[in-house]
């Protein structure tokens, strides 16, 4: 049976885990409306599509960079942390 302690020790981990691996994505999305929020405000072109196709685009390039680390890291975080679990370690 699983301990309550090593329980909340895998969702703590797991958490941070999800947070590590949507952090660059987040910070791309970020300094991109920013970027775009502030050209908009300055020149007052007021379209809907200059701020949702550059962001897309944005977070689809670092989607793109960043799916190795991505995938290193879960697979690092399911060989140490739940395969042991479920293999009764």
């Amino acid at each position: 049976m699983l301990g309550e302690a090593v329980l909340f020790d895998v969702l703590r981990e797991g958490l941070w885990v999800s947070v590590v691996i949507s952090a660059p994505i987040l910070a791309v999305a970020l300094v991109s409306g920013l970027v775009i929020g502030l050209f908009q405000a300055l020149t007052s072109v007021q379209e809907m599509t200059l701020t949702f196709v550059p962001k897309l685009l944005c977070i689809a390039g670092v989607f793109w960079i960043t799916m190795g680390f991505m995938t290193r890291t879960l697979l690092s975080f399911f060989e140490t942390s739940i395969v042991p679990l479920v293999a009764g370690g």
